[in-house]
């Protein structure tokens, strides 16, 4: 796929968070509104474009599902090597490295990516974005505690999620190539694809209300989103090129790579006394960027 043809999936996505930017700035849409919004989606629309995706297409191969939660295994392991040793190259206090680790391997694979996704490799490879996704939330809650502030504290009403949930029952689907009635798949997704532009309205919210002032002027900043957006797509790419991944799951983990800092990081902070400040200005930077970034993997990666 050529670099303007994903810019211009980019720019739909990026005019719908221009709408929630500009809803959350003339007021429309505030705190309140946004809490509102990220519970409807976490808890009714995203789990019901999970469980549609899947229903309604076709299930991959048993042995394709394995080989890509394998992939899975790669996927997180190269993030955690990038988390290791990209903080200690850098200057900075404990509290920003913090901030760093969790950005380098939490990358906006729901909000962000499952659009990206769906859009250039339709519901295929959505399921397998929905199969990436689960490791994530269970790590989510687990690791990134500890990577924020050191606390270690699994809160374990995080794993009754129902994206969690839905993300499981879709996996155990595919696996048992069980099928439920089509009319159940497609009410799923009726109601399931309205998360895709309402995601994208509520992150251009969200990003309206963070502090921009000093963030471009920041070569830490954009060392760290030069990393997360560009270089671990490439080095994740050459593995699997080398591994002889097939197209589409390639494609898809490498895509998932390439996605901005994930949005939760700014809550994880205030919930665990992390650098809240430097997470928001990481998620700012990250996702403006990502639009330019995105149609750049696409094209010389894929």
């Amino acid at each position: 796929m050529s670099f303007f043809e994903v810019l211009a999936q980019m720019l739909s996505l990026f005019f719908a968070m221009l709408c929630g930017y500009t809803a959350h700035k003339v007021r429309y849409l505030d705190a309140a509104g946004e809490g509102q919004i990220s519970a409807l989606l976490l808890n009714v629309l995203l789990p019901c474009l999970i469980l549609g995706s899947v229903l309604t297409g076709d299930f991959p191969e048993r042995s394709a599902i394995l080989a890509f939660l394998g992939i899975s295994v790669l996927y997180f392991g190269l993030e955690g090597v990038f988390l290791l040793t990209v903080p200690r190259l850098l200057p900075g206090s404990a509290a920003e490295k913090g901030a760093w680790r969790y950005m380098l391997f939490f990358a906006n694979t729901a909000y962000v990516g499952y659009p990206v996704v769906l859009s250039l490799y339709g519901r295929e490879g959505l399921f397998y974005a929905v199969a990436l996704c689960i490791p994530f939330n269970l790590l989510c809650y687990s690791l990134g505690p500890l990577l924020l502030s050191g606390a270690r504290h699994l809160d374990l009403r995080s794993l009754r999620s129902p994206g969690l949930l839905a993300s499981a029952a879709a996996l155990i689907l595919a696996l048992a190539r069980l099928r439920p009635p089509l009319w159940i798949g497609e009410t799923l997704s009726f109601v399931g694809d309205i998360a895709v532009p309402l995601s994208m309205v509520l992150l251009g919210s969200l990003l309206a209300g963070l502090p921009a002032r000093r963030i471009f002027s920041s070569p830490v900043l954009w060392i760290l989103s030069a990393v997360r957006l560009l270089l671990m797509p490439t080095v994740l790419a050459l593995i699997l090129r080398a591994l002889d991944v097939p197209p589409l799951m390639l494609g898809v983990a490498v895509m998932e790579m390439g996605m901005p800092a994930a949005v939760n990081g700014s809550m994880m902070c205030l919930g665990y006394g992390g650098d809240a400040d430097t997470m928001s200005a990481l998620i700012f930077l990250s996702t403006l960027a990502s639009i330019l970034t995105i149609p750049v993997i696409a094209a010389v990666l894929l």
